[in-house]
Parts: C-alpha cells; structure tokens; sequence
C-alpha cells in the first residue's frame, strides 16, 4: 500500500486538497489538469480518446478491466473526434486521470448532474474491483467509466466530463442529531420532515394550472450532442407534465424529471448525497447523480440561491402512482477535511444554483 498523505482532518477532501494529490502525482493526468475540474469538494473526470462498446456490464472482481475487455469487447471506438454512443447500449471508456492514492485515501463517484439529467447510466470501474463507484485506499492504476444511454443517444468525444470522484481521508458521515444543530443554524432543508439516518426528501406535483410539474422523456429523439449547451428545443425531446390532483402515474420504462418540494442548502465544511429513500419501495429509481457540493443553495455564498433538488427519476416494472409530497429521498451530510477555498458556483459558476425545476444545460430555457 502507498504512503500515507498527512491531514489535520479527518473527511471528505475540498478543492485545495484535491489540486495537492495531483501536485504530489497521487493523480496522474495524460493532459494538464483543467480549472473546471476541481469541485468545492470533487473532481470531474475527462475521457480519455479509449472507447469500447461491449457485451454487457460487468465487474472486474479479481481481474483488471482489460483482462475482462479481451473477452467482452465488441468492438474498439475512437473518439478523438465526435462520435455517436447509440441508446440501449453499453460501452466501456478509460478515463485520462489515473490514480496512485496514498494508503489513507479512497474515493467514490457519482454521475454529474448533467449526466443524470439525459438518463446516462454512468459507472466507474477500477481493476480487481467487486462494486461500481468505490475505489479502495491506496488504489494505483487506470479507471474507466462504464456509459449507457437510455433514453437519448449521445454524441461524446475525448475530454468531455460525465463523472466525477470524491475523496476521503475516511468518510465522516453527519450524525442526526448533529444534523438537527445544523438545521437550526443554517435551515439545511426547508420544513423538514423527518431525520432518520439522513433529511427525509418529497417530490412536489403541485403547481399552477399553465406550469408543468415535470418533464417525461419522448421516444426515438435525435442524438444529443454534449458539447452544445442552451441548444436543444425542449419539446424535441421533452414532454411536459400537467397534473392538478396531486400525483402522477409513472409508466415503466419511461424517464422522469421532477423537483424536490424541499429548498436545499449545503453549508461550508458539508457536502451531502442523494439516496434512496428506502430501497424496498422497488418500483422507480431516484437520482443518477446524488453528489451536492458545498454552497450549493446556500444564500451568503457569493452569488448564493436557493435551490431545489432535481429528481431523476425511472419507472421500473409496473405503474406506480407517485404523489405530492411522497418521501422519495435522503440527504446524507458528511463532514470536509477542511473548508474548500471556494463553494460551488463561486468561481467557474454553475448551470444548477438557485434551480427549481430544470433540465440538463443542453437545453434551451423551458421557462
């Protein structure tokens, strides 16, 4: 196992450490490290021109990712230049950073926001791994992100950003009653409804008579090109979603996107995930992209909005009435290492600050 990296804190690493794993080579980049990358507390991954469509996902257990690309492989793509990833498909695409973290530091990932937003399935791979999105301590050597298209083909080319990682010097997740003091000081989630190993978090289907309450993915829409933001007419690919009695039928196989009932703030020093809020409700997925940085929502930041989750959300095998305020989700607070230099928005500016319900960036304004 590598040298330990030594830090005052324990928690997940902010934007300052992160740029001093790379400083020190615990991040190899096979190009200059980009402004944009860094996150208050994440990193966002390029990809790499090394792409694979493949069989079917898989884990590497106790093989490397290329051992199991030998057998798996059905044909190798290279994206340099813009190339079509077809929905219903899956590929496999080695990732520019690759990582040779100290014995004291893991990571884990989780798709960008925009990612989640356009139903891309999107997973991190590392060698001898046995899950997705969890890079063990002390972990040297490439990573790969696996991508599968749902609703939409995409048009991807080397150095575009789907995923990011978060890195720990162990995770210190936020105990409720520390999150009850929390709220009290910083009101972290608007009228809370429950702390139970997390804040609780509803769906809103209420609006007025001429607003949607969400968005449903159509069928058989033209490839999406991710290198063209504010581009895309929204009802191309979009259909909007009225109701007046308060819920809404999700029909398996389709791709919601909804909004939180609750505003959302994630104070200096915190970062927080969305997860499911109880995995045996079984019949629709939430969220594809869980990670909520520090100063997203929160108004004293420069800058600073309040904003609302936006939910992911698809259906699985039988219809299922989803209705206002239902608790779809949770919040898990974790602590940082130390307070990010900058909070989310701040310097490089963000498409999601002050959100309520939006589409991925793509898209021109709905509104």
């Amino acid at each position: 196992m590598n040298k330990l990296m030594l830090l005052k804190r324990k928690g997940a690493l902010p934007a300052q450490e992160i740029i001093d794993l790379h400083r020190r080579s615990y991040i190899k980049c096979t190009k200059p490290l980009e402004d944009s990358q860094i996150q208050p507390a994440s990193m966002d991954l390029r990809l790499s021109k090394k792409c694979w469509e493949v069989e079917a996902s898989f884990l590497p257990g106790h093989k490397t990712v290329k051992q199991k690309l030998s057998k798996l492989k059905k044909r190798a793509i290279d994206i340099s230049t813009f190339k079509t990833l077809k929905r219903g498909k899956i590929y496999i695409i080695e990732i520019q950073e690759e990582l040779s973290l100290p014995g004291n530091i893991s990571a884990v990932a989780n798709a960008k926001s925009s990612t989640g937003r356009l139903d891309i399935l999107t997973r991190l791979i590392s060698d001898n791994s046995s899950c997705f999105d969890r890079i063990s301590k002390g972990y040297t050597g490439k990573v790969y992100v696996e991508i599968a298209p749902i609703s939409f083909s995409i048009i991807i080319k080397e150095g575009i950003m789907l995923n990011q990682l978060r890195f720990h010097n162990e995770q210190k997740v936020i105990t409720d009653r520390q999150l009850e003091k929390l709220n009290s000081k910083f009101n972290i989630v608007e009228n809370v409804r429950q702390i139970d190993n997390g804040i609780t978090i509803s769906v809103n289907l209420e609006s007025k008579e001429d607003e949607p309450i969400g968005f449903r993915a159509k069928k058989n829409c033209p490839a999406i090109n991710l290198t063209k933001l504010n581009h895309y007419k929204v009802e191309t690919f979009w259909e909007k979603l009225f109701s007046t009695k308060g819920y809404v039928t999700l029909v398996p196989g389709a791709f919601y996107i909804l909004r939180s009932k609750e505003y959302i703030t994630i104070p200096p020093q915190t970062a927080a995930e969305m997860v499911p809020y109880e995995v045996r409700m079984g019949e629709f997925r939430v969220h594809y992209a869980g990670f909520f940085d520090p100063g997203f929502g929160f108004i004293s930041n420069i800058g600073g909005k309040r904003s609302k989750a936006v939910l992911e959300i698809r259906c699985h095998e039988t219809p299922f009435i989803l209705e206002d305020s239902q608790i779809i989700g949770k919040l898990i607070y974790e602590t940082l290492a130390s307070t990010p230099d900058s909070m989310y928005g701040e310097i490089i500016g963000s498409n999601y600050q002050g959100q309520t319900l939006k589409l991925s960036k793509h898209f021109e304004n709905w509104q």
